[in-house]
């Protein structure tokens, strides 16, 4: 049993147990459905709760803590392997032979996974008559336990799953599909129960049919990740005042981004014809050939479609963006082009001593012909422009803490790429977080917008170091 579990293990699992949040610790529960007491599952809060009975049942001791490494694959929590000895691809190569998570289970959570919130919204109205009449919000996970303990959704009876998801999305019932296909088959070989989970194979058993999903994201295993450029404009010349708390964004922006296998250049307090002197520079600059991406971040005072220089001219986005369209930039062609944005788009509005607007104040007689974040991208393929607030209004900044979005951009990044999601996804986790923030007075909100004209998904590859948040 578990009294002999030492305390450097528990120390190890207690460690872990602080890298998961509320929505980990619900998918390591929903996980762990089909292998622990249900009763004693409905009491568990925490992960280190979940650790608790796994050891108490013995599905984990310091000899073997597979079950454990396979539940944090399986929810893409890639950057807690190692703690346990394990990297990504050891996993897979020990899953087929190894792996105690039923095939249906994991189809219920990956079904779980890929359900958007429009998505659920049909689903619940699909499935009124089935659901609680108390319950008022459900989780796409909560949903599913819902389905189950009712007995309307089972491992050998999936029918009204199908019938809802024809209904809601084709990708939906696809993985439905994958499950049963998979079921029907007894002898299903390794590719086929590894795609119906959208994991990656293990070398030795890739085949073309695995190399065309890697066709869905941007090649990013080249020999260099890319340069990311960061303009910080914190001192301008006549009325708009003092970025304070900037410093604290770039060098957040710069540990981010070099964690995530960029060079990055930093400039301070360019103006506006110094911002176009450095965009003309990195659009000849031959290096990019052998560069995956380009990133550039941006954080000044704004208006409308445009960030001031420290002379106080405004450069128009749409103007720095065109000069890596693939005609300006050859070397950056087919390859995504990231934006980041911190600055106001519109007026600023009166706020607190401790909040700031990075917008300057204007008569209202000024302000020019609104410009929307799409109408900033060139008119071409892959890049992405991510805004942090949305066209005619302010973003906050807070003098010591820093920018809302940059902080919650770092913050995400930092949480979401270990776990293998794409830009868009994490940007979207960027908005929530953002929008939920308001100043000290309760008073005052922000919602970001990005806007793309990315083909495919764009998936930093997993770093090998923690992120910067977890080395100090």
């Amino acid at each position: 049993m578990e009294d002999g579990v030492s305390l450097k293990f528990r120390q190890q699992l207690l460690l872990i147990a602080e890298n998961l949040v509320a929505e980990d610790v619900a998918a390591l529960k929903f996980l762990c459905t089909d292998l622990l007491p249900f009763k004693k599952l409905e009491s568990v809060k925490s992960a280190v709760d979940i650790f608790q009975l796994l050891l108490a049942e013995e599905y984990l001791n310091e000899e073997d803590t597979f079950l454990l490494v396979e539940l944090l694959y399986i929810t893409k929590c890639h950057s807690l392997l190692k703690k346990l000895g394990y990297t990504k691809e050891k996993v897979q190569e020990c899953l087929p032979e190894k792996g105690r998570v039923s095939r249906y289970r994991r189809m219920l959570y990956e079904l779980s996974e890929n359900i958007s919130d429009e998505m659920l919204k049909d689903m619940i109205f699909l499935l009124q008559s089935y659901l609680p009449k108390r319950r008022l919000t459900l989780s796409a996970l909560e949903l599913l336990i819902v389905l189950e303990k009712q007995r309307l959704v089972t491992e050998n009876n999936v029918q009204l799953l199908e019938q809802v998801c024809m209904n809601v999305s084709p990708d939906l019932l696809e993985i439905v599909n994958h499950y049963k296909w998979a079921k029907d088959n007894k002898e299903a070989n390794v590719t086929q129960v590894f795609s119906e989970l959208n994991l990656e194979l293990p070398g030795e058993f890739s085949n073309g049919e695995n190399e065309s999903k890697k066709m869905t994201s941007y090649k990013m295993d080249g020999p260099h990740r890319g340069f990311c450029l960061i303009i910080n404009n914190v001192n301008f010349d006549k009325d708009l005042p003092e970025r304070k708390g900037s410093c604290k964004d770039a060098e957040e922006l710069k540990q981010v981004f070099t964690w995530l296998g960029l060079d990055v250049v930093t400039y301070k307090n360019l103006t506006s014809q110094e911002i176009l002197e450095v965009m003309q520079t990195w659009q000849n600059l031959q290096d990019h050939k052998d560069r995956d991406c380009f990133i550039c971040c941006i954080l000044s005072h704004g208006e409308s479609g445009a960030v001031y220089g420290k002379d106080e001219e405004l450069v128009p986005i749409r103007t720095i963006m065109s000069h890596f369209t693939a005609k300006q930039c050859s070397h950056l062609a087919e390859k995504p082009k990231l934006f980041f944005i911190q600055a106001c788009q519109g007026k600023e509005i009166q706020c607190p001593v401790y909040v700031e607007a990075d917008a300057r104040v204007l008569d209202l007689s000024s302000v020019q012909h609104s410009v929307s974040p799409f109408e900033s991208i060139p008119e071409e393929a892959d890049f992405l422009l991510g805004m942090a607030t949305i066209d005619g209004y302010v973003s906050f900044r807070h003098v010591q803490q820093g920018a809302w979005y940059i902080q919650a951009l770092c913050s995400k990044l930092q949480l979401l790429v270990p776990r293998g999601e794409d830009i868009l996804s994490i940007l979207t986790e960027v908005n929530e977080d953002v929008s939920r923030r308001v100043d000290r007075l309760g008073t005052k909100k922000q919602m970001p917008q990005p806007a793309y004209t990315l083909r495919r998904k764009f998936v930093f590859p997993i770093p090998r170091d923690p992120p910067p948040s977890q080395q100090y």
